[in-house]
């Protein structure tokens, strides 16, 4: 009987690379330049990657003490480049390779969006992905004319009308409206064409689309809420799930949680893929790769570490004393970032200062060792019902990403546990999703008005 099949994905700056990764001496400095991220695109397709997958944010964060300075002294969460632009470019040199781009729903249009991701899933062959954020800073707030975020409530009915809008709109074409009859000169059945008409709380959009369907009907949606709101959000609206976790067990009771929430809106949960964070220390055997991970966290400054962390949980960690606990937060941005921190804070009883230590060059999924060590983790986590695949969150790039895709991969291909080709030209075969039928938005607007009854 064959092995269910581990998916990966590749998290990757369209800027510096974590915390200090532009620091580690095997770290490219190219990421103001087009070659650094068509390398990196080749790497991943060579390898079989299903996705390279780019967060962002609209905004230099402000998080700690109220001011960029620290962002911009340790780059963290700075520079961000368009993600859209810098995905397009890995697509141009990619033929299998899905690409996906983080873009908030608090501070785009449904038009707009609909019409960018349509026309990448287009030249891109079906390979295009959306990262669906509500946004969780302030500062972005600030940079669109608000004095602070709406509460996460608001953030996400304006997303579930957000998608309504954007699935209808890529849905205002049918599969077959192009005809190109040059004989007739008919270039498209009108009939086949239809207007939205949306008039709702947030958006009044009529539509048609100005681009046909997708390829894939809707382009791959990513989703990372790690809240109740956002869990059940993305249970009924996303492909992929991106989470976060410090231990196997919490892996499994988000796992499940997961996929129960989406049979209970009708979906098949294996059309429901959760990938976990897994930052990846590849060496020849454990000593070597700690002694490389013992390096990479030396570089690491506190104040680094605490810049990363009050951007993720938009809360200003100088507010407290640095040397005391963490204190429990109840409104955060990150809320499956701050489960992680107290989670392993409490366990290992560190201060705030020895926490941003800590998340400044934290390890998840616990990857740490040879190639065999990281297969054996991840073939555990996929046999515990934990994970569909995994997001690689490389320490430095490109290095880190070679490492995997030249150790990793061929270890998990010998064991049975990853592809040897492509099975599809699409990212959604690829990752084993079904293509939606026209209409399908119906099925995801029901389980809204069916979760609020």
């Amino acid at each position: 009987m064959s092995r269910k099949q581990i998916h990966l994905a590749a998290f990757m700056n369209a800027g510096p690379q974590g915390t200090v990764g532009w620091r580690h001496p095997d770290a490219g400095d190219g990421f103001l330049t087009a070659e650094h991220y068509l390398h990196i695109a080749r790497v991943l397709e060579d390898a079989k990657f299903d996705v390279a997958f780019v967060p962002d944010a609209l905004a230099v964060p402000r998080s700690l003490g109220d001011s960029f300075e620290p962002a911009v002294k340790f780059g963290t969460g700075t520079p961000r480049l368009d993600p859209m632009t810098v995905i397009a470019l890995m697509s141009s040199v990619t033929t299998r390779l899905g690409v996906a781009a983080t873009m908030s729903t608090g501070y785009q249009e449904p038009y707009n969006l609909a019409r960018s991701m349509g026309t990448l899933d287009h030249l891109s062959g079906g390979r295009a992905g959306w990262n669906v954020v509500t946004s969780f800073q302030d500062a972005e707030a600030q940079n669109f004319n608000q004095d602070k975020l709406p509460d996460r409530e608001e953030r996400y009915a304006r997303a579930e009308e957000f998608l309504e809008v954007t699935t209808r709109l890529w849905d205002s074409w049918s599969d077959d409206a192009l005809i190109h009859d040059k004989e007739s000169g008919r270039f498209a059945r009108p009939e086949e064409v239809e207007a939205i008409d949306h008039k709702g709380r947030f958006f009044q959009v009529q539509g048609p689309l100005g681009v046909p369907r997708p390829p894939q009907g809707y382009p791959v949606i990513v989703q990372a809420g790690a809240s109740p709101t956002g869990r059940d959000f993305a249970s009924r609206w996303a492909d992929v799930v991106f989470c976060s976790h410090e231990s196997l067990e919490s892996a499994v009771d988000f796992y499940q949680d997961m996929k129960r929430r989406a049979a209970a809106h009708g979906r098949d949960p294996e059309q429901l893929k959760i990938l976990p964070a897994a930052t990846t220390v590849v060496g020849t055997d454990v000593r070597d790769a700690m002694a490389k991970h013992e390096a990479f966290f030396e570089l690491v400054d506190h104040e680094a570490g605490l810049s990363r962390l009050a951007y993720h949980v938009n809360v200003d960690l100088t507010k407290y004393d640095l040397d005391g606990p963490l204190p429990s937060l109840e409104v955060v941005g990150v809320e499956g970032h701050y489960r992680e921190v107290v989670e392993f804070a409490e366990r290992e009883k560190l201060s705030i200062r020895e926490i941003g230590r800590w998340y400044g060059a934290r390890t998840e999924g616990n990857m740490i060792g040879s190639a065999d060590d990281i297969a054996d983790t991840m073939e555990q986590w996929l046999d515990a019902g934990a994970a569909d695949g995994f997001m690689i969150q490389a320490t430095h790039v490109p290095a880190a990403f070679e490492d995997v895709a030249n150790h990793v991969v061929p270890e998990l291909q010998r064991r049975g546990l990853f592809r040897t080709e492509y099975e599809g030209d699409t990212l959604r075969e690829n990752l084993g999703l079904n293509r939606p039928e026209r209409g399908e938005w119906r099925n995801r607007v029901k389980g809204v008005a069916e979760a609020g009854a």
